[in-house]
């Protein structure tokens, strides 16, 4: 299959290097407004620079799209229209409205999936095989500030990965109750799911960069580390001991097994796969659109 990446910023050299790498794709194109950029990155990766994004899409049967998230709407009809199968970047559009209005231009036999990134981490899956009854959750995303994001809440760039695992990994639906605190660079949000409390934390500002999810049920506790990719479940004590003074609870600490991969190779090879065989990708445009409508939702009871 011929792929193509349009804009070839950080995330979109990523996608270009997966697929110099992908044994399934023939032959690699991108297109990015800045020339240089889209040059080096062809002469890193093989790719062919085009020079514009209707000789890219002339040329490929599947693109990543991974513009800056104001022009997803707008080059997103653009690839719809030429028929070409599409992965967008997260998130889908600036808007949850934009998105909603791009829905029924898509066509049934055209497969256009949205990269949220997170749903592709192996922790995920292995922790959703664990779940029984869920009492609490908690989800950690906080990063040192970057150069790299401008002009977008920390709501629609970091949270909004952990909205995407809850509403479509973890509970398979909206929240019934969300309240939210915080501003653009430090933001959390309390959500409950059937009686069971979310909370949600994520921040620019922290010195040290954290992916963590932590579960709380009746009979264990699951930590699970989406940068490590490692699960433990903590199962309760089998016994209390007074020792010196203070109690010491022994616990039965299980370390699961987690099939380590670079999510990002799991997202596109799922993509090719799902454009060759034209099945749907498994972040559909309508589950990216109502993430968005969380974020949005957050982000209204912000401060201005």
């Amino acid at each position: 299959m011929d792929a193509g990446v349009i804009g070839v910023g950080s995330m979109g050299r990523n996608h270009a290097r997966i697929y110099s790498e992908l044994k399934t794709v023939n032959s690699l194109f991108i297109y990015d407004t800045n020339r240089k950029s889209a040059e080096e990155t062809g002469r890193l990766h093989g790719a062919t620079v085009c020079g514009s994004i209707g000789d890219l899409l002339s040329r490929c049967e599947a693109v990543s799209l991974c513009v800056p998230t104001q022009f997803h709407f707008q080059v997103a009809r653009q690839v719809i229209a030429a028929g070409v199968h599409a992965l967008i970047e997260k998130p889908i559009c600036t808007t949850a409205a934009e998105g909603r209005s791009l829905l029924p231009a898509i066509p049934d036999d055209l497969v256009i999936g949205v990269g949220h990134i997170e749903r592709f981490n192996p922790v995920v899956p292995e922790i959703r095989k664990i779940i029984r009854k869920p009492l609490y959750m908690e989800m950690k995303r906080h990063n040192p500030t970057s150069a790299r994001v401008k002009g977008t809440s920390v709501v629609n760039d970091l949270m909004i990965h952990d909205i995407d695992i809850a509403l479509h990994s973890f509970f398979h639906g909206k929240p019934t109750s969300l309240v939210s605190a915080g501003n653009d660079d430090i933001a959390s949000a309390l959500m409950s799911w059937g009686g069971t409390p979310v909370y949600l934390s994520t921040s620019r500002k922290s010195s040290k960069k954290i992916r963590m999810c932590y579960i709380e049920e009746e009979e264990f506790t699951i930590e699970g580390d989406f940068m490590a990719q490692e699960i433990y479940v903590h199962h309760k004590p089998g016994q209390y001991i007074f020792e010196d003074d203070r109690y010491v609870q022994e616990n039965l600490i299980e370390k699961v097994m987690v099939n380590k991969l670079e999510p990002l190779k799991v997202e596109l090879s799922t993509f090719l796969d799902c454009a060759s065989r034209g099945k749907p990708f498994p972040v559909t445009p309508s589950e990216a659109v109502e993430n968005l409508e969380i974020c949005e939702e957050i982000r209204r009871q912000l401060p201005c």
